[in-house]
């Protein structure tokens, strides 16, 4: 990425133009603060003229004085503005990569780790702070103290000028060798943060898996392996800037040592006056500012530069464009969610409303259908489903069954608007899905994962999800539906309780999920496998309820274990991404040799459906 410096530049400029009036009022403050300094060593000349004149002291002292006053408010102005502006820019940064994650597609944002991409938004907007912020008003205020300092020492002597010019001029040769290094190394170490991040979250994500098989110094080694590549390359950067830095002050001290032997000549040759030799020295003295500001900046430019274009990735995150909204109640704002502790009591529990009626059609419409479509997660990858022909009733249990990787879980991404079809169309209520907003289809349906993740916050942050206007006693009816009453009613906080802290096991997890899809009241129940941690009384319960909800509204059970669909409306049988069969659970134990497979595999009998001891 080592690519011409004007388009890299370009990009962390993007973070910093929208402040530009800000930036401007900074710089103007800086070159003000900066002609206060310049302004000094020459108001100093004149005081040790006057001493040698024997005139007033006052007015030179307290033209002093003012400078002093009148730089430090303008300085204390200059670092609030740039300070502030700086947290402004992160902010910015840090709004737009978060909502350009969510708003990205699924199959985009699965292809890099988790935490690789958490870190563009934690460390790297770190990163970009004083690089957009107050690199671009440093290196313009360091370059102008640097050209102001060297006129005005031209106007003082022009032979101790060149020899300063001299020593300047091989300190900026040797930042400019050793820069690009610095920015490369820089680069390079948070790559390596950004990988280990995405390391670690799997891992923690997964450590159970990681202890049961005593992998833990193992992955370790995986994780620590970034980390020593970062601190190694963070350290080959040190080095540079440190010989960097120590060219630069080494230059500034030749400078000083020969300004002073040639000086002294030039005073003894009757040349240049004491005075005019100090007030030299003291711009030599202050040329340790700009050159110092500039070096400073110039790395902060190369450290923000690498992070900006680690941001700017997220631009390229293809993202699930907003068609015109066109179901009803779209756009329409609901009540904010009850806070912490403001229901105490636990009333009478009403029932909950009915799945609304259909929105786009008449009953005898499918809900949802599929017509010959087919779909792959990538261009240069086999298709994932063919030709699949589906429709789903407004009432009544779909079951989904077949062998794994026969394209279940991708039927529901299609439906879901996760992954979009290659050939074939999908339609609601009898109109294409492209005729709908991605928040408009998923308003009319529930989903039901299956490793059932829960998101941070509390329990009602969780079950609100989808609902946010709904009332604690209808929260308190889908708990008791899915048998979590007990569970919540032995929790300190109750429903207010954070998950991080409750302890809940995958099986709660599942009936969570699934409550907070009940309480949705949606069109369509999508279920995958959700009841596979369950225990059978559970399981019996929950069976019950999702049965109740396909009397009056659609479901459509992705199954692996049959027990949970023999008694589904209809069976739709998949094998190597094609709709193999569809019939009830006899029909296809008749008709069907991969459902009769299936099912012997499950020990399931053909008759019940349960399971044979």
């Amino acid at each position: 990425m080592q690519s011409s410096l004007a388009p890299r530049l370009s990009i962390l400029w993007s973070f910093a133009r929208p402040h530009r009036r800000t930036l401007a009022t900074g710089l103007a403050l800086a070159l003000v603060a900066s002609a206060l300094g310049l302004a000094t060593p020459m108001v100093t000349k004149h005081v040790l003229d006057a001493l040698g004149s024997a005139s007033s002291l006052t007015r030179p002292v307290a033209t002093l004085v003012v400078l002093l006053l009148v730089g430090a408010a303008v300085s204390y102005w200059q670092w609030i503005l740039l300070g502030a502006l700086g947290e402004r820019v992160v902010l910015d940064a840090r709004e737009s990569v978060v909502r350009r994650f969510l708003g990205a597609t699924v199959p985009a944002l699965t292809r890099s780790p988790t935490g690789e991409l958490v870190t563009r938004v934690t460390s790297d907007t770190v990163l970009l702070r004083q690089a957009a912020a107050s690199s671009f008003v440093g290196l313009v205020n360091g370059a102008v103290m640097l050209v102001g300092s060297l006129v005005l020492m031209g106007f003082l002597d022009l032979v101790l000028l060149a020899t300063t010019v001299a020593a300047v001029a091989l300190v900026g040769l040797a930042f400019a060798f050793l820069m690009p290094g610095i920015a490369k190394s820089q680069q390079q170490a948070q790559e390596h943060v950004g990988r280990l991040g995405g390391i670690l979250e799997g891992t923690l994500r997964a450590i159970r898996t990681v202890k049961v098989n005593r992998a833990e110094e193992r992955m370790t080694e995986r994780i620590l392996a970034d980390a020593r590549a970062s601190a190694a390359f963070g350290i080959g950067a040190v080095r540079r800037e440190s010989l960097a830095w120590t060219i630069a002050w080494s230059g500034v001290n030749l400078a000083v040592i020969a300004i002073l032997a040639v000086g002294a000549w030039r005073v003894g040759e009757g040349r240049l006056e004491v005075s005019g030799l100090i007030a030299f020295l003291l711009y030599t003295f202050a040329l340790m500012d700009p050159v110092s500001e500039l070096s400073q900046n110039v790395t902060a430019l190369q450290s923000g530069i690498a992070a900006a274009e680690r941001i700017r990735q997220a631009d390229a995150l293809p993202s699930e464009e907003a068609a015109p909204s066109r179901a009803t109640g779209a756009g329409t704002p609901v009540r904010q969610a009850p806070g912490p502790r403001e229901h105490q009591e636990r009333p009478e529990r009403p029932e909950l409303p009915e799945p609304k009626e259909p929105r786009g059609g008449r009953d005898d419409i499918p809900v949802l259908e599929l017509r010959n479509v087919t779909a792959a997660y990538g261009p240069d990858a086999e298709p994932a489903v063919r030709g699949v022909d589906l429709a789903v009733p407004r009432r009544g249990h779909t079951a989904v069954v077949g062998p794994s990787g026969a394209g279940k879980t991708t039927l529901f991404s299609l439906v879901l608007r996760f992954l979009e079809p290659t050939g074939g169309e999908l339609l609601l209520d009898g109109r294409p899905y492209r005729d709908h907003a991605h928040a408009d289809i998923r308003a009319r349906l529930a989903y039901v994962e299956q490793d059932t993740p829960v998101v941070p916050g509390t329990l009602r942050d969780n079950l609100l999800l989808a609902r946010p206007e709904a009332t604690t006693e209808e929260l308190l009816r889908v708990l008791d539906d899915v048998r979590l009453t007990e569970k919540v009613e032995g929790l300190e906080e109750g429903l207010d309780t954070p998950l991080a802290t409750a302890n809940v096991s995958g099986g709660e997890r599942q009936r969570i999920a699934l409550a907070r899809a009940l309480l949705a009241t949606p069109d369509v129940l999508l279920l995958d496998e959700a009841t596979a941690q369950l225990d059978g009384l559970t399981e019996a319960a929950v069976q019950e309820c999702v049965r109740s909800r396909a009397d009056t509204g659609a479901v459509v059970t992705i199954a692996h274990r049959l027990s949970t669909v023999v008694d589904a409306d209809t069976i739709v049988v998949m094998e190597a991404g094609r709709v193999r069969a569809r019939g009830r659970h006899e029909e296809l134990l008749a008709s069907d040799g991969l459902y009769r497979d299936l099912v012997a595999s499950l020990r399931i009998s053909a008759g019940t459906g349960v399971p044979v001891n």
